[in-house]
């Protein structure tokens, strides 16, 4: 990764969200890493873990409590003019978790799509708007036919295919893809990650890949972030990580994957995660640290000498 071009940095973000005194809930509890133009990175961990929480704040949906989103060299967070924050909104998008809730029923598909093309003025004309519209349609597997109809019209594909397309209207740098496919059918799932790998390819595309299903993650994704409790606990390289997977909480993830095997499915054992058994000196706070080039785990000093005498070599 030496020398790919980083473009999303994430430094030490937080994101916590008062309740009511005195609770607090560290939704993102101080989590760092790098997107590199091209590539896609999956986000994956169970429910509340903080992932979702983690592209809304990237995307500015949510303002950080603390910590840093740098873009294209430019601090996500900081102050920007009216000008310089649309045009982050133009490079970078969200493709949301809900295909029927993220798109507006009472719109057209033509103007749903069109909005964004609308806002940063990409067409000179009408006529100009409706043949973009129609191009992205195309691109996503629909028909121009499909422009002018309503929402409620189309199944959950469909849907989570307009959302694809209007995400795409403003020819963006980066999307980030908020679990994309967990309300659609199985059989529709592999359609629509096959159609976002073939669009990162024509258009070089970079995505955070946000969701649950390890198995789906890993293969989009080329490198894969595992949460636990807002932390981030593992990063690695896609194969890497299924592989050698190193934190136990990684371990149990991958266990729990079942197999179109019989023989395998019999004997697989289900490890469980107990946070109390990492070793922790009096006060010591767990790092994350590399353990060999490209893998990093959040891990105690002990575990990672143990760690990289079992692992690194």
């Amino acid at each position: 990764m030496a020398n790919r071009e980083k473009l999303l940095e994430v430094k030490n973000l937080k994101q916590h969200f008062n309740v009511g005194k005195p609770n607090m809930v560290k939704a993102i509890d101080d989590i760092s890493f790098d997107i590199y133009r091209g590539e896609t990175l999956g986000l994956v961990g169970e429910s509340g873990c903080g992932k979702s929480t983690t592209g809304r704040t990237i995307i500015r949906l949510y303002d950080a409590t603390d910590g840093q989103v740098v873009f294209e060299g430019e601090d996500v967070h900081g102050k920007k003019n009216r000008k310089k924050l649309k045009e982050f909104n133009r490079k970078m998008q969200m493709i949301f978790q809900d295909p029927y809730a993220s798109l507006n029923p009472r719109m057209k598909v033509v103007d749903i799509i069109a909005e964004g093309i609308d806002i940063h003025g990409l067409a000179k004309s009408p006529e100009e708007r409706k043949q973009r519209v129609y191009d992205l349609l195309e691109t996503v597997g629909l028909n121009k036919e499909h422009a002018n109809r309503f929402p409620h019209e189309f199944s959950g594909g469909q849907r989570q295919r307009i959302g694809i397309a209007r995400a795409l209207a403003v020819e963006p740098d980066f999307i980030i893809a908020d679990e994309p496919i967990s309300a659609l059918d199985v059989s529709i799932q592999a359609q629509v990650v096959n159609l976002m790998k073939q669009l990162q390819k024509e258009k070089g595309l970079t995505y955070l890949f946000i969701a649950h299903d390890l198995s789906m993650v890993k293969y989009i994704s080329d490198r894969i972030g595992v949460m636990y409790f807002g932390k981030l606990v593992e990063l690695a390289d896609a194969e890497e990580l299924y592989n050698n997977p190193i934190h136990p909480y990684t371990q149990s993830l991958l266990s729990a994957i079942p197999l179109p095997d019989p023989n395998y499915e019999r004997t697989r054992v289900r490890k469980k995660y107990d946070p109390s058994q990492h070793k922790l000196k009096a006060g010591e706070e767990p790092q994350f640290r590399e353990v060999k080039p490209g893998h990093f785990v959040m891990c105690s000093e002990e575990e990672f000498k143990e760690y990289q005498d079992k692992y690194a070599k």
